[in-house]
C-alpha cells in the first residue's frame, strides 16, 4: 500500500496543477470584453465628431462656437485614448497569460508599444495612456472654464505648467 502513495500522490499534483494552469484561460474573459469595450469606445467616439460635423456644417441654425465644436472633438479624442487603454490591456494580458500574438509579429507590423514583456510593462503602458486622457481631459475642461478673475488664469497657467514638467519627467525617466 505504502508502494503505491507516492505515485497517486504524484498523479494528484499533476492534475491539480493541470487544472490550475488551466485556470489561466480565464482571462480571455478580460481580453475579450476589453476587445469589444475598445470596439464600443472607438465608434462612440467616431459618432461624436460625426455630430460635431454634422452640427457645425449641415444645420442651418447651428451656432455652434468655436469652443464647443473643440470641446466635442476632444471629448471623441478621449473616448479613442480610453478605447485604446482597453487595446493595450487586452493585447497584454493575453500574451501574458495565454500566447504571443504570432500574425502581428510575422507581418512585421508589430513594435514596441504591444510587446508586454511583465506585468510591470503592462502597467507602464497603461498609465501612459491614462495619463494622456487626464490631459486631454484637463484641456477639455479648461475650454469650458468660465475665467471670472486673475487667479483663475494664474491657477490654470500653474496647472498647465505642473502637467508639463510631469510629461517631462515621465518621458526622462522612461516611465
Amino acid at each position: 500500500m505504502s508502494d503505491n502513495s507516492p505515485g497517486l500522490g504524484k498523479k494528484l499534483e499533476n492534475s491539480f496543477e493541470r487544472v490550475l494552469w488551466s485556470l489561466r484561460f480565464i482571462v480571455l474573459l478580460g481580453v475579450i470584453f476589453g476587445a469589444i469595450s475598445a470596439i464600443i469606445l472607438f465608434v462612440v467616439g467616431s459618432f461624436e465628431i460625426f455630430s460635431v460635423l454634422n452640427e457645425a456644417f449641415f444645420e442651418v441654425e447651428s451656432h455652434l462656437s468655436h469652443e464647443t465644436i473643440l470641446i466635442g472633438l476632444i471629448g471623441a479624442i478621449d473616448f479613442y485614448l480610453i478605447g485604446l487603454v482597453l487595446l493595450i490591456f487586452s493585447f497584454g494580458i493575453y500574451e501574458l497569460f495565454i500566447s504571443q500574438i504570432d500574425i502581428a509579429r510575422s507581418c512585421g507590423s508589430f513594435t514596441n508599444i504591444l510587446e508586454v514583456r511583465n506585468l510591470d510593462d503592462l502597467k507602464n503602458k497603461i498609465l501612459k495612456v491614462i495619463i494622456m486622457v487626464l490631459i486631454v481631459t484637463f484641456f477639455q475642461r479648461v475650454l469650458d472654464l468660465d475665467m471670472a478673475s486673475s487667479i483663475d488664469a494664474l491657477a490654470m497657467a500653474i496647472s498647465i505648467c505642473l502637467i508639463c514638467i510631469g510629461v517631462y519627467y515621465m518621458g526622462r525617466h522612461n516611465i
